[in-house]
């Protein structure tokens, strides 16, 4: 389909004066000046950029600086911004009420729908059978852990080192001493004894998960994983890893929870799981819990944890395990995902994958020509830089880069008018919405930054 960029025109900037003195006034009564760490512009430097406005594969600051977005909302705005009927969708809503505290219908089609282009219930092939809506990702994997710790009367949880799945307590844990040791708080905050129920394994190592589950035998509610590594820059799975982990976490009694909150959708139209499903090299595998975000909301708070029938009984009201939300389900976010998931066609996922290999090879090419060791490195349509001559498989890898080249190069192409996301940990996301302007602005940008990450030097 062709997926048009709004017709609203763009606000007239705000008239303060500049991303400098806007960040210098956050920071007097916003912790840090952002309500997200990322947003800060901490491991690249300079001063964030505060956006009021974003249309198609555009968004613009309070100077009126427009710019392509790789960003994309952290990966929702899979049409582009502000897509009209999208927008339509949200302003039709809005006109019925922001938020009932109560159960609408449209929650009810958003769970039909997401159940339907996952195949459809398990017993006909598909990946969940029921699903229950939260407001974030976060708080969808928190929901899942607790669940999987209820259905299996278990403690503990593996987790692999360079995922993220939220910042609930259990899950900001680093590695121990050894692939069985127990993780430490990576967060002030987070006690000890909450740190210690969480393994911290290197991912694509199935040998570590077994010999977790060897030194706890009967104690691992879960194996929680992200579908394709996305947070520590993209890092896909081995081939057959993900199938592995349902294997070994089935032949221990312990539940597999597969992380779709950034994939899922984005990827395929039926994520990361769907890409695998149909891949000659990888061995089917069977999924207990699911979580997913970003774009079943269209770019507006709404989250959810789907999968089996029998494990999602034992949420309340049904079961012991409690969970509750005054806004899970908001109409407008429903709204939203709803709009964005029926717009979403195969059209859309084949423009995704087009323009995404198209930066890809240009990046390659202009990293290449400038002498920078690098890989770009993928999972279906998303794709990361790695500062580093061979691909990494897991984050001692991704750590070992030369993350000093990454500033400069993310400061090249700020300032040719293309906005990376602010760390090289993190995936870059495009949108049915970059054209053929927007593409040709991000390649004749790369030469620049390329050069800019070539002359860096460590600090």
């Amino acid at each position: 389909m062709a997926v048009p960029t709004s017709s609203t025109a763009s606000p007239a900037p705000t008239g303060r004066t500049s991303n400098e003195s806007e960040f210098a006034r956050a920071r007097k009564v916003i912790s840090g000046g952002v309500n997200s760490p990322v947003r800060a512009f901490g491991s690249v430097g300079g001063a964030p950029r505060f956006l009021v406005s974003a249309s198609g594969p555009y968004v613009t600051d309070v100077e009126g600086r427009e710019y392509v977005d790789l960003v994309a909302s952290w990966g929702p705005a899979i049409l582009g911004h502000a897509h009209p009927e999208v927008v339509t969708a949200v302003q039709d809503a809005a006109a019925l009420g922001l938020s009932f505290g109560a159960t609408t219908p449209a929650e009810t089609e958003l769970a039909e729908l997401v159940v339907r282009r996952l195949g459809g219930p398990r017993a006909t092939g598909g990946l969940i059978d029921e699903l229950r809506l939260v407001s974030t990702g976060t708080e969808a994997t928190m929901t899942a852990i607790r669940l999987a710790r209820g259905f299996t009367g278990r403690p503990l949880l593996v987790k692999f080192a360079g995922h993220y799945h939220g910042h609930s307590d259990g899950l900001l844990a680093a590695a121990g001493s050894g692939v069985a040791t127990f993780g430490l708080p990576a967060s002030a905050g987070v006690p000890e004894p909450i740190a210690e129920q969480t393994l911290v394994l290197p991912y694509n190592d199935p040998e570590a998960v077994r010999a977790a589950f060897a030194a706890h035998p009967g104690r691992i509610a879960a194996v929680i994983v992200e579908a394709a590594a996305a947070n520590m820059g993209v890092v896909a799975p081995d081939p057959g890893f993900n199938a592995a982990l349902a294997s070994i976490a089935h032949e221990h009694g312990a539940l597999l929870i597969l992380d779709e909150v950034l994939t899922g959708f984005r990827v395929a139209p039926d994520g990361y799981w769907g890409l695998q499903r149909t891949s000659a090299a990888e061995p089917p595998y069977d999924v207990d819990l699911v979580t997913f975000g970003k774009v079943i909301g269209g770019g507006m708070p709404v989250a959810a944890v789907g999968g089996r029938s029998d494990v999602l009984a034992h949420l309340a009201p049904n079961g012991p395990v409690y969970q509750a939300g005054t806004l899970s389900g908001n109409p407008l976010a429903v709204a939203a995902g709803l709009a964005t998931l029926r717009l979403a066609d195969q059209e859309t996922y084949a423009r995704l994958d087009r323009v995404s290999g198209t930066l890809r090879a240009a990046v390659s090419e202009a990293l290449a020509a400038a002498g920078v060791a690098h890989t770009v490195q993928s999972a279906g349509n998303l794709f990361s830089v790695l500062f580093a001559p061979e691909p990494a498989r897991d984050y001692e890898d991704v750590q070992a880069q030369e993350t000093f080249r990454f500033a400069p190069f993310f400061h090249a192409m700020l300032d040719r008018g293309v906005a990376l996301p602010p760390s090289v940990y993190e995936a870059w996301f495009v949108t049915a919405a970059h054209d053929d302007r927007a593409v040709n602005r991000i390649l004749d940008a790369l030469p620049h930054a390329a050069g800019a990450a070539a002359g860096a030097r460590p600090a």
